[in-house]
């Protein structure tokens, strides 16, 4: 089989074209790419199937997995490929642990050192209660998501791009010393009693549905994750497509009813911001491929990420 690998602009990428067997795959393809290239490594590229002059259709992403043959049309003397370099990538596994292990340690530092005395605060600071439980609840919930990464989720994509570890190192961390320089300052107003009770109770009883949730979704992609999409079922899934960002978003709900800090109310509304438009967009794709056609199950009626009362 005769594979032509071209650019997006048209220019050849690999001179003359590869020879590669009839029962190759794509895996198969990107190897032989990245010999001949020495530079883009297969986690690199992205291949597609090429489009029509002039089509605004989104163009046809070749699954690694996958022989070429399903791909040809029969036709293998004219099998062309359209290569894109999607850049340095890492793993997602990396990705996680950095971008969790910066608030991890960063909240600790400003609960246990005296680093308000390079912002003028002199005197000795009393740590009260709220303070004390504040740095448990955060410093379990971090531990717990660098766990799951590596014991627990399963990827749908093994790497993620480079630059991506920075972007989300820079949001988590900042947002983490903001929230900690706030709870922990010395002139931080502690809510009542009760209050801080039923936050933090909210908040663990959140975390450990988190956690459920995350099991759940494990177990739904199988083994070795290549079971492809599934309709999420059991707990609360049965009311919601998104559970695992309802309970991520009541957990913070929960920390910030205990803590009461605009720092803390930012961060949920922005992180609650994001997961919504995740969720949507996973909501909008199990419908359109659980359409009840062609023998497939249909998507059942579910709120898309938070249930109505809040």
């Amino acid at each position: 089989m005769k594979v032509a690998v071209t650019t997006r602009s048209g220019r050849e990428l690999v001179k003359g074209g590869l020879e590669l067997s009839d029962s190759a795959t794509v895996a198969d393809l990107q190897e032989a790419i990245y010999k001949r290239t020495k530079k883009f490594y297969p986690s690199r590229q992205r291949l597609t199937l090429p489009l029509p002059p002039g089509s605004k259709e989104k163009p046809v992403v070749l699954n690694y997995k996958k022989s070429l043959k399903e791909y040809t049309d029969g036709n293998k003397d004219q099998f062309v490929v359209v290569f894109k370099d999607l850049g340095p990538q890492v793993n997602y596994s990396t990705l996680f642990f950095w971008e969790y292990l910066g608030p991890l340690i960063l909240y600790p530092i400003f609960y246990y050192y005296p680093v308000y005395r390079f912002f003028g605060y002199k005197e000795e600071r009393v740590i009260h209660q709220v303070q004390t439980y504040a740095m448990y609840y955060w410093c379990f919930h971090y531990f717990k998501r660098i766990m799951e990464t590596f014991f627990v989720h399963r990827f749908s994509h093994a790497t993620s791009p480079l630059a991506n570890v920075f972007r989300n190192c820079a949001y988590y961390w900042t947002f983490g010393a903001w929230i900690a320089y706030y709870v922990n300052h010395p002139l931080y107003t502690p809510v009542n009693d009760l209050q801080m009770k039923i936050g933090f109770g909210f908040g663990l009883l959140c975390q450990i549905s988190n956690f459920y949730c995350h099991i759940l979704l494990r177990n739904l992609r199988g083994s070795d994750a290549s079971g492809g999409y599934q309709i999420p079922r059991g707990f609360l899934f049965n009311l919601v497509t998104c559970a695992n960002y309802t309970t991520e978003i009541y957990q913070w709900l929960g920390f910030n009813i205990a803590t009461q800090t605009v720092a803390g109310h930012v961060f949920m509304v922005v992180a609650s911001a994001i997961m919504t438009n995740w969720a949507l967009a996973k909501h909008r794709r199990l419908k359109k491929l659980f359409d009840g056609k062609e023998g497939r199950p249909r998507y059942p009626r579910r709120w898309v990420i938070l249930p109505p009362f809040l």
